[in-house]
């Protein structure tokens, strides 16, 4: 059996059942939505179909971490039955549970001196933040030590690649993501901004589009420079997405055509209630190990 236990927040944007059956117990941020608060609860409390039906028609989602509190009781939880702890935090670049839980993490010390809690900052987000989860679950149940884990996690961090792009730019706008004037023109010219994250977690605006279509080719091009091995990519490949299903698959299917030596097929995730508050609906983001991000 494991001595440790891996852990994550909600904004992995993983479904419920993967976080069941690999065994990686997630908090939850939260969300204020026509005056009433819930947490990013991976749909539960409110179906990602609903939450993107109601931004749509003018409701402007805010957001709020998991807080120091939150974190000492999530963890504590863990300790209390004998566990050390990794945790992989949503990137420091747009958040600050990452100063929160190591905040938490320095009072446990003192009520649990003889457990570990190991911290890493994924310089990730969404689905991408859960590829790495992901990577990491897998050196776990192959018997590495809390120790490995977290040295191999931290070395491969910035090896996660995120593209996306949004045909819908209200939220980015509103969230100072991208420039009124950007959006306005996005708009008016039917342009889909391609940005990716950078080597700081940042989230940054690289090329402007003209069409959905092309920004779909262009991601997967992105892809193809940067994978592991080109085209030869043997890794996992995750998609998330927000209200868009059929422009996910579209890309998934672009993906799967080009990189034949796929570790299984491309697996789609809905963007959560957290991050998607940020989007809005009609972002698809594509993620996979590749080169390391060095701006």
């Amino acid at each position: 059996m494991n001595q440790f236990v891996l852990t994550c927040c909600s904004t992995a944007d993983m479904k419920k059942t993967y976080f069941d059956e690999r065994q990686i117990p997630y908090v939850c941020f939260h969300y204020l939505m026509d005056g009433v608060s819930y947490p990013d609860d991976l749909g539960q409390s409110m179906p990602f179909d609903e939450f993107y039906n109601r931004i749509s028609k003018g409701a402007m989602p805010t957001t709020s971490q998991v807080n120091v509190a939150e974190f000492h009781d999530f963890f504590g939880a863990i300790l209390k039955e004998g566990k050390d702890i990794l945790h992989i935090s949503l990137s420091s670049g747009i958040s600050g549970t990452y100063n929160s839980a190591c905040s938490a993490v320095e009072e446990l010390k003192e009520e649990y001196p003889d457990r570990k809690i190991l911290v890493v900052d994924s310089l990730g987000a969404s689905s991408g933040y859960g590829l790495l989860v992901d990577a990491a679950a897998d050196l776990r149940d192959q018997g590495l030590s809390l120790e490995e884990v977290y040295r191999i996690t931290m070395e491969r961090r910035l090896h996660v690649h995120h593209w996306f792009f949004s045909t819908d730019l209200t939220s980015f706008k509103r969230g100072g993501r991208i420039s009124a004037t950007s959006a306005m023109l996005g708009t008016v010219l039917n342009i889909c901004p391609l940005m990716n994250m950078d080597h700081e977690g940042h989230l940054v605006p690289r090329h402007k589009i003209r069409t959905k279509k092309k920004a779909m080719q262009e991601a997967v091009r992105m892809m193809e420079e940067h994978a592991d091995g080109k085209n030869g990519y043997k890794g996992k490949c995750f998609i998330s997405c927000s209200a868009c299903g059929d422009d996910a698959r579209a890309v998934a299917d672009l993906v799967e055509a080009r990189f034949p030596e796929l570790n299984g097929r491309v697996l789609i995730n809905s963007i959560g209630t957290v991050i998607g508050a940020h989007t809005g609906p009609g972002t698809v983001a594509l993620f996979f190990f590749g080169d390391e991000r060095k701006d």
